[in-house]
């Protein structure tokens, strides 16, 4: 067990896939700290930088000045997989892994690490923490597919994007009476792909959790225009899959890595052709939900999340989550969120405003 007790110097790291608003939790995180005389050393990839201390550095408050406009991450993020899963890449060494990390917190006299990030970013943490290392966890992912938290930082600027897409492809579809077709990222969860959808007016939404039928969708296009509707909008989330059939896989997955998804919009797109006769095009929007100015939610909760997060480390609770569970912010033990995810459900009532609304979900 490491002691923590005399070091006042805590470690930032942001892991997984990029979000918007990262950059303002670790402001967040720096200005709290320094109003409480806490130094926060910032860890470049991950925690790569944990693991090779000369990836690191102190942020002071002139690193962090304006930065909670700005997308992308300061310090740098990397989603190799879990260096400390058994053998997550040709030639790893999961157990040298773990006690590189052990021993980079000890060479930067560290108190704490605070990790935002997402499942596998979590799952590492938790890892760590049950070796000994101090650790927090702050939920980031656009997905929002972490349990324990009502949001994750970047959920509401992807799918303020998706729905600012949508109601751009509105207009076109009218313009040549089209039926579109739009790939939104999640995963295998559907979060986005129910929120855009529902925000951006979609007629058909296709989410992982409900396995579509193709012809049932084709019915909905051919319903609209029997009413007079000149155009007709699917949204379909990366990991949806018609019912008996498979996801779209864009690239297989590899040792120390998990599969990439992607090609369902166009698969929709050419069987809804063939089927209604309709000119059908598709849009996959992928990495530009990643990106960009976060919301002004996504700000405001990243000043919460990241400011609560040097409270916790402060007092000495470690192994933790720091989660939105309104009206206010708690703790959750970091081993009930890894290995666990936020799954839309059936019954959610989400799904059922949606279909009260007139969505099609092709079940």
């Amino acid at each position: 067990m490491i002691d923590k007790r005399a070091s006042r110097r805590l470690g930032l790291l942001t892991g997984g896939g990029d979000a918007p608003g990262l950059n303002a939790v670790i402001r967040a995180v720096v200005k709290a700290a320094v109003s409480l005389n806490i130094d926060v050393v910032g860890l470049e990839d991950a925690f790569d930088g944990l693991a090779h201390p000369a990836h690191a550095r102190v942020l002071t408050l002139r690193d962090v000045s304006g930065i909670h406009r700005l997308g992308g991450t300061i310090l740098g993020t990397t989603n190799r997989g879990n260096p400390l899963a058994r053998r997550p890449m040709p030639g790893a060494d999961p157990a040298a892994y773990a006690v590189s990390a052990m021993v980079g917190f000890r060479q930067l006299d560290l108190m704490a690490i605070v990790a935002i990030g997402g499942d596998g970013t979590l799952a590492i943490a938790a890892d760590l923490h049950a070796r000994g290392l101090p650790t927090i966890g702050v939920p980031k992912t656009i997905d929002q597919d972490l349990v324990g938290t009502a949001t994750t930082i970047g959920f509401d600027s992807a799918v303020a994007f998706a729905t600012e897409a949508i109601d751009r492809l509105h207009a076109t579809a009218d313009a040549h009476h089209r039926v579109m077709v739009v790939e939104v990222m999640g995963r295998y969860t559907g979060w986005i792909g129910l929120h855009s959808g529902i925000a951006g007016g979609a007629d058909v939404v296709l989410i992982p959790e409900i396995p579509f039928h193709i012809e049932k969708v084709a019915e909905r296009v051919r319903e609209r225009e029997r009413w007079g509707a000149r155009c007709s909008i699917v949204v379909v989330s990366e990991g949806a899959c018609p019912a008996g059939g498979s996801r779209s896989v864009a690239a297989a997955a590899a040792m120390g890595r998990e599969e990439r998804l992607g090609g369902i919009a166009e698969r929709v797109a050419g069987e809804l052709q063939e089927i209604t006769g309709r000119d059908v095009r598709f849009d996959v929007l992928g990495h530009l939900q990643r990106g960009g100015t976060p919301t002004h939610f996504d700000r405001v909760t990243a000043a919460r999340f990241g400011a609560f997060a040097v409270e916790i480390a402060d007092r000495g609770e470690f192994g933790v989550m720091v989660a939105l569970q309104p009206p206010g912010l708690v703790t959750v033990p970091l081993r009930e969120v890894a290995g666990r995810t936020h799954a839309v459900a059936a019954d959610d009532e989400l799904v059922r405003t949606a279909r009260r609304i007139g969505i099609c979900f092709g079940d």
